[in-house]
């Protein structure tokens, strides 16, 4: 026998796992247009795409204005008669949350706020000083709309912590003036005030003007031709226009104190200084992402889950993985250059994790599916053989829907230069490669989905804080690992020597950082019954550990730093996806009994001989009849 017979799945991959690229509507549109991009999609191998309202619009078609709606109905309509999928887009334009300064203007009361420290002892006696007076008995007197947090003693000075409305605002959809290109290539653009996103109020409006509006007007389409809706990294402070402010809110001392069960007011004139003690920072954090996930996540999920539709997007950091719980498609995104192919940042910095962070909490969560938003602002210098690299960098990870950013509808102007590059009908690439692309990632992303991954390693990590040290030496020997995060402690079990949390079984655990007092306790009752692996700097040492403690693997003894490796179970095969991530070639010699090498350019398979090359940047994957 030299060949296998592969699923229908794999060779004719669903709707849902195409690509799904950021869609910029950035410019006067028109319906034939529209239509011809949509072909073009199709044409190319893209079946899902986000509708991603984007600067340069012209003012007629205003964010949640009757004509924009219009608009995207038809967008919708055409993607319905073609079988295609759309994502709405949340925001006009980011971070989400405001509804293009729609919330503010309706309420001022909901404009974002913040904390400032402000040292009294230097506040000169009847005059007003960053909104803030002292008079002749030494009582502070404020400006209107600023609150006292707080009146404390620090480090033998007097200082007042005050809540007040600060100016920060969101990106908007439509130029002030296009004629006009600065140094950078940009043009001056509208903005909006940004929302208190710690206002359980403020968010339900936000939810209001943009989450009913959209099923007021779409509703025929959801969960059908509309599957999910993208929020985009929706930040505490904003874009601030000033500095040394600390997320607040109305009430936020009171929140913080009843959530950490102390009184935190004595130390949060400390939160403004460079050497503030890890603790007391890592506290006042986990209190107010705390809110956030009260006021703004839990709001969003349970709407998407009553309105039959996924939540799906991004938060603002790359490894905020308490945010995650709160996606029906956890999500992250690459962008700014953070993740590049042969440097250390493809291994090394918080960046590093955020492809096990999603693929992790999707594992550990029973979602199906992770998502992330990749290519966005990489500059006009990004190549094909990058941007196919970030997607296999994605995929090799466990994230199985790719969000190109971005295909744009426009690129006259400056609107070329918006956080460039267009990746689709106006790059370079985009008939020359792209379709064979769109169809690889697609069937590696329904091989990502619904299957069984093996793998026994779980490195514990929290929610800022996933140590990238074990994580490094592991992909680099061949020794796949999920994250495990400490508030899901409470939900695995150990059985047999191993530790279980959903359909995932842990062979041993590996400590990489410092863990909270709590979680300290609780891994020590895991060590009773499972191998702990407390990681140094002494790498080598403990991958030979490691691999005493796992189930034997034909790539045990492989020396490939660049190689990296996901064995996967699905349609009664095993599935080995090997992914080259260095630019020099690997030629490795493995030995697997009835394996079959399959060649993604030409989808054929034949009889795996035991050796294998990968030259620079190569996905290959070998397949075998499921193992017992």
């Amino acid at each position: 026998m030299t060949t296998i017979n592969l699923p229908v799945e794999w060779n004719q991959p669903p709707v849902e796992f195409s690509l799904a690229p950021f869609w910029f509507w950035n410019d006067d549109l028109d319906e034939a247009e529209l239509s011809r991009q949509m072909d073009e999609f199709q044409a190319h191998g893209v079946d899902v795409f986000v509708l991603h309202p984007r600067l340069g619009l012209p003012e007629h078609y205003a964010w949640m204005s009757q004509a924009l709606l219009d608009k995207m109905r038809f967008g919708i309509e055409q993607a319905q008669v073609r079988g295609m999928q759309v994502i709405l887009y949340d925001e006009g334009m980011y971070p989400s949350g405001s509804s293009a300064g729609q919330v503010v203007a309706e309420n001022p009361e909901f404009q974002c706020r913040g904390m400032v420290r402000i040292n009294l002892d230097t506040v000169q006696a009847n005059t007003f000083e960053q909104g803030v007076q002292i008079d002749a008995d030494g009582q502070v007197i404020l400006a209107d709309n600023q609150t006292l947090v707080a009146e404390v003693t620090y480090n033998n000075q007097r200082y007042a912590i005050v809540d007040r409305p600060i100016n920060s605002v969101i990106r908007g959809l439509h130029y002030l003036d296009e004629s006009i290109i600065d140094a950078m290539g940009e043009s001056p653009e509208v903005s909006h005030l940004a929302t208190d996103l710690l206002n359980p109020d403020a968010v339900a409006c936000f939810i209001r003007l943009v989450y009913d509006r959209f099923y007021t007007e779409f509703s025929d389409f959801f969960g059908t031709t509309i599957t999910k809706i993208f929020t985009d990294e929706p930040m505490l402070l904003g874009r601030p226009n000033e500095k040394d402010v600390m997320p607040s809110t109305r009430g936020i001392l009171s929140y913080i104190n009843n959530f950490l069960g102390y009184d935190f007011s004595p130390h949060l004139p400390a939160l403004w200084d460079d050497d503030v003690p890890e603790d007391i920072f890592a506290e006042f954090e986990r209190a107010i992402e705390h809110r956030l996930e009260a006021s703004y996540y839990t709001q969003l999920y349970d709407w998407c889950e009553k309105h039959n539709i996924a939540l799906t997007g991004h938060p603002a950091e790359p490894d905020a993985t308490r945010h995650l719980r709160y996606f029906h498609i956890p999500g992250q995104d690459i962008v700014w250059r953070y993740i590049e192919p042969d440097t250390a940042s493809a291994l090394e910095g918080r960046q590093s994790t955020q492809g096990k962070a999603a693929s992790s909490m999707m594992l550990h969560t029973h979602r199906r599916r992770n998502a992330n938003e990749f290519s966005g602002a990489y500059g006009h210098n990004l190549t094909f053989a990058e941007m196919r690299w970030l997607a296999n960098w994605l995929l090799i990870r466990g994230c199985n829907l790719l969000i190109p950013h971005a295909f744009y509808y426009s690129i006259r102007g400056p609107r070329k230069d918006e956080r460039p590059p267009d990746v689709g009908l106006h790059s370079a690439w985009w008939d020359d490669g792209f379709k064979e692309f769109a169809l690889t990632s697609r069937r590696l992303s329904w091989l990502n989905t619904d299957s069984q991954h093996i793998c026994h390693v779980a490195i514990i990590g929290e929610h800022h804080r996933l140590p990238w040290r074990a994580a490094k030496a592991c992909f680099q020997h061949q020794i796949d690992f999920n994250y495990l995060d400490i508030d899901d402690f409470e939900r695995c079990t150990i059985d047999n020597g191993k530790l279980s949390v959903a359909d995932q079984q842990y062979t041993v655990l590996v400590v990489d950082s410092e863990l909270p007092s709590s979680a300290q306790a609780q891994l020590e009752q895991f060590a009773e019954h499972i191998p702990v692996i407390h990681w140094s700097d002494n790498a080598a040492s403990h991958i030979q550990t490691l691999k005493t403690h796992l189930p034997s693997s034909p790539f045990v003894n492989v020396n490939a730093s660049g190689l990296r490796v996901r064995h996967l179970q699905k349609a009664g095969l095993d599935w080995h996806i090997l992914f080259n991530e260095e630019k020099i070639p690997i030629t490795i010699n493995i030995d697997l009994d009835n394996a079959y090498l399959l060649d993604l350019a030409s989808n054929k398979t034949s009889e795996f001989t035991g050796e294998i090359t990968l030259e620079s940047y190569a996905v290959k994957l070998i397949i075998q009849e499921k193992s017992s």
